[in-house]
């Protein structure tokens, strides 16, 4: 049995699920990235919700692609102790992997969802689904998260999977539904005419879609077509995606994500010990996507870098070193043909924020505004009087430290438009309820205001 694609699978599984059509206490859930497409098709038909559940598997150290278990949204965790005493690996590997990659399932939640909270499973009857499953350790990993929150009954759902995978997982969950279960078993892919690769956005939007579908007629306002994709209809971003940078001679590896119609870019400079895959960062990534701006969110240090850094703490409050690599990647930016015509933001956090200041003194005609979210800007030293750009700078206001340093940082700034913002009830990190929305918020309306004033006045030049 060949699916033509992910949405033939997902139809064909919809008819096996079509007793639950209609029911007001059932919602679909879809692993991301193959997975969504398979579950909207699904959702669509039975007029039901649908979410992602994160899952991902725990690579072997050295043999990635070799699971020695997996974890799932919630604390979700199965290990498999034969692979593990087989590849020796240690149990502070198996917390340091597992914690490395809770944050990357976090960091794709907040992709996926932004700010709004996942759908509630309890007392409801959940459908997982997924494009097909191989060893089962995700979809384990899953099904135990799932099971402790509660649902009235738990189905899973997937196009195709081996007997012996199906064997393990039946007396798991109530029901298992499994398309076709094929003796010779190599590849999920295998039994798909079309399988490639779904993208970030694609599932984005199909969640909005799906969205606004559950409250309609099924079929309506959606895609007809084989093997046409919600996304080529009415896409949400017109780009967002992995990237890797060239600051000078190295690879520097980033998110880039340009919404529909964006009037501007903000490049992201993480603070000490952090990276591209910065939860808070990419909470406040996510308002600025919902305002037209466009977002690069990247990483200062090469992988070898943070390595050390991770020791030595040194490279981090090297604030010569990450300017210099801003600055590198502001000119590369301005050679993308999908965001050189932008006007130029800088965000940055902790030492990051110091950077960020450091570059916009460095390039005054290519900033255009800059947003300190608890930084310090104190360690700019004297580049903080040839800033021109309109500098923003929010700390926590029970952050009392930060504070005095970003008051002395305010002083020195010579530019026409600053201000320093305190968040009420904050400390450093924002952790407190509500206070990070505020950042993200205020964030928003500050390079709104300043990069569209700007691209306005880049037309003007233009015309003239």
């Amino acid at each position: 049995m060949i699916f033509k694609n992910r949405q033939d699978a997902g139809r064909q599984l919809a008819k096996e699920l079509s007793e639950y059509a209609g029911l007001e206490d059932v919602i679909v859930l879809g692993v991301p990235r193959g997975g969504i497409p398979v579950a909207y098709e699904i959702a669509r038909e039975l007029n039901t919700r649908l979410d992602v559940f994160l899952s991902r598997k725990l690579g072997v150290p050295g043999q990635e692609e070799l699971a020695f278990g997996a974890i799932a949204a919630g604390d979700g965790r199965y290990l498999d102790e034969r692979i593990i005493q087989a590849a020796g690996i240690s149990g502070a590997q198996i917390e340091r992997i597992t914690q490395a990659t809770k944050e990357r399932l976090e960091t794709r939640a907040l992709l996926y969802r932004g700010s709004k909270a996942p759908l509630n499973v309890e007392s409801r009857t959940v459908i997982l689904v997924d494009d097909g499953i191989a060893t089962g350790a995700s979809i384990f990993a899953a099904i135990r998260a799932l099971r402790e929150m509660k649902p009235k009954r738990l189905v899973i759902a997937v196009p195709v999977a081996p007997v012996s995978t199906c064997n393990w997982l039946r007396p798991l969950v109530d029901e298992l539904v499994v398309l076709y279960t094929p003796k010779d078993f190599y590849a999920v892919g295998q039994f798909y005419d079309s399988f490639s690769q779904v993208s970030d956005e694609e599932v984005i939007e199909l969640l909005r879609l799906a969205e606004k579908v559950a409250k309609e007629s099924p079929g309506e306002d959606c895609p007809e077509d084989e093997g046409v994709s919600a996304t080529q209809k009415a896409p949400l971003y017109l780009h967002q995606r992995e990237i890797s940078i060239k600051a000078g001679e190295l690879q520097l590896e980033g998110i880039l994500s340009v919404p529909h119609r964006a009037k501007g870019l903000v490049l992201f400079a993480h603070g000490s010990g952090s990276s591209r895959h910065s939860p808070r960062n990419q909470f406040v990534a996510e308002e600025l996507h919902s305002h037209g701006l466009a977002t690069l969110l990247f990483d200062l240090l090469t992988h070898e870098e943070e390595v050390v850094d991770r020791v030595t703490a040194e490279l981090r409050f090297d604030i010569g070193l990450l300017a210099g690599r801003l600055v590198d990647v502001t000119l590369w930016v301005t050679q993308n043909k999908d965001v050189n015509n932008l006007p130029i933001g800088y965000f940055g956090a902790s030492t990051g924020a110091a950077a960020a200041l450091v570059a916009a003194a460095r390039l005054p005609k290519l900033i255009s505004a800059v947003v300190s979210r608890g930084g310090r800007p104190d360690l700019a030293g004297e580049s903080l009087g040839s800033v021109r750009a309109p500098t923003l700078l929010i700390v926590g206001g029970l952050d009392e430290i930060v504070i005095s340093l970003n008051r002395q940082a305010l002083a020195k700034l010579k530019c026409p438009d600053k201000d320093l913002i305190l968040i009420p009830g904050a400390t450093h990190l924002f952790e407190e309820r509500g206070t990070l929305e505020q950042v993200a918020r205020i964030t928003a309306e500050w390079f709104v205001r300043y990069l569209a004033q700007s691209g306005k006045l880049q037309n003007i030049r233009e015309t003239a």
